[in-house]
């Protein structure tokens, strides 16, 4: 993403957040900001970490208060945890889109698909006829291997039959 687009981006959200009555303080804009322009799918800490040289006095308390608003708004989605001590991680929504993750190492690939609202709108009805439940989400997640551990794999797997 340009730094044209992810400001573009960025006006665009916190308008709809101001259509909401949502108050805009400078640690809401930093966090949207950061989670606009980093694609590395992060958990608390990291976004944390990543944002304070911005907001020194910034609390892990306000983080996570934070991303609770921006998850209820549907801008923000919050991911299984993929890490070995449980943190949940979280991706910013502008683009709907759907998630591969690696079993074996945890990484989180976006994959973006023409069809992706097709799909989603498909996922939900079928739901909604099989269950009754009436549906206000839904996310999707695709588990594997990622090529680099696939690699690694292939690699042990030489080196143990030789």
């Amino acid at each position: 993403m340009t730094e044209e687009s992810a400001a573009h981006t960025l006006a665009a959200v916190i308008t709809k957040l101001k259509s909401r009555n949502i108050r805009i303080t400078p640690q809401r804009e930093v966090i949207l900001n950061y989670l606009i322009t980093h694609h590395n799918h992060p958990d608390v800490e990291t976004i944390y970490q990543g944002i304070a040289d911005q907001l020194p006095n910034l609390s892990v308390a306000t983080v996570y208060n934070t991303l609770k608003l921006f998850i209820d708004n549907d801008i923000v989605i919050e991911l299984p945890s993929t890490d070995k001590d449980g943190s949940l991680h979280y991706d910013f929504f502008g683009v709907p889109h759907f998630h591969s993750i690696c079993e074996n190492c945890g990484k989180i690939t976006d994959v973006f698909a023409d069809e992706y609202a097709s799909i989603s709108k498909q996922v939900t009805q079928l739901t909604n006829q099989q269950t009754g439940y009436l549906v206000t989400s839904s996310h999707l997640e695709v588990y594997g291997l990622c090529p680099e551990c696939q690699q690694k794999l292939n690699s042990e797997n030489l080196a143990t039959t030789n």
